[in-house]
């Protein structure tokens, strides 16, 4: 159910929400936090929505959306509230603003606030210079930005360190949370001695940018960053390890052993928010990766 309210306020809001809830059943009392999913304009607004919900199955909460339109225009509110099936297991709460009400979306949030429980903000898209700072920010114990498209990685994730904070993390390294369990169980069980590495992908990404941080912090090893085909591997005193991708495929090559085959498939951003939305302290590994990133060497192949 999708109910509209042009040009509203957040009382008008607030109450229709109520009616709703209470006329098709919907309580309050299961959701686990309130994620505030923060837009500008040209962000894909429907994708985020339909991300939320998809992770909103996994972690029942309200969900609010605070769309930043057209901030040079007439001040007004548009709100739009989606529960049931339009809402996965949560209930969806737009709310887009134009004029100077852009520039307060945290004022008007806040009405909307789940009490007692905590506050996570994602954004999807365009991401404040600090998060941790930003008014939106400050209202949460978890920040969420997403470097999944960015094409600029070594620019972005040096300004992720300046500005981090405990709290904050990004969708991109929830997307290799598969290779890296794999990299970890190869060494967990393989007892094996790393002296270098490298990481190879077509072109720019946070992901395994972070990726190549968190095997230099985590091995305190050398890792090379180049452009090639996408392989991750790591040169070892027993041997080579590499995770090399083929297909639908990930071939997972350890010393002494045959090559291995593990299923791979491109987590979908719903399925990496969830990830992050089942922690809400501060991701220390995350942080490690992070600054490992800077001690990647960088070579064009």
């Amino acid at each position: 159910m999708i109910k509209k309210l042009p040009d509203t306020s957040t009382t008008e809001v607030s109450k229709t929400l109520v009616k709703m809830r209470d006329t098709g059943g919907a309580v309050t009392l299961g959701r686990v936090l309130t994620l505030i999913v923060k837009t500008e304009k040209g962000d894909d607004l429907e994708a985020a929505i339909a991300a939320a919900n998809d992770a909103s199955r996994e972690h029942p909460c309200r969900v609010i959306v605070v769309a930043a339109e057209d901030r040079k225009g007439e001040t007004r509110l548009d709100g739009e509230i989606r529960v049931g099936g339009d809402a996965g297991a949560s209930e969806v709460v737009v709310l887009n603003l134009f004029g100077e009400l852009a520039n307060h979306a945290h004022a008007v949030v806040i009405p909307f606030l789940l009490p007692d429980t905590p506050v996570v903000t994602w954004w999807p898209g365009t991401a404040p210079a600090n998060p941790a700072k930003d008014r939106l920010g400050r209202l949460s114990q978890r920040r969420i930005l997403d470097g999944t498209n960015r094409f600029d990685s070594a620019a972005l994730l040096n300004k992720r360190i300046k500005s981090y904070s405990p709290g904050d993390t990004d969708i991109a390294w929830a997307q290799i949370t598969p290779w890296r369990a794999i990299l970890a169980a190869v060494f967990d069980q393989e007892g094996l001695t790393a002296k270098s590495a490298r990481v190879s992908a077509p072109g720019p990404s946070v992901g395994l940018d972070l990726l190549g941080g968190w095997v230099q912090a985590s091995l305190n090893v050398p890792v090379e960053r180049v452009t090639g085909e996408l392989v991750i591997s790591v040169d070892c005193e027993q041997g080579p390890v590499a995770l090399t991708s083929v297909g639908k495929d990930t071939i997972v090559t350890t010393p002494g052993r045959p090559p291995g085959r593990v299923p791979w498939q491109i987590r979908t951003v719903g399925e990496c928010l969830a990830e992050e939305l089942r922690r809400l302290d501060a991701d220390e590994i995350y942080e490690l990766a992070l600054h490992g990133t800077t001690r990647l060497i960088r070579n064009q192949r």
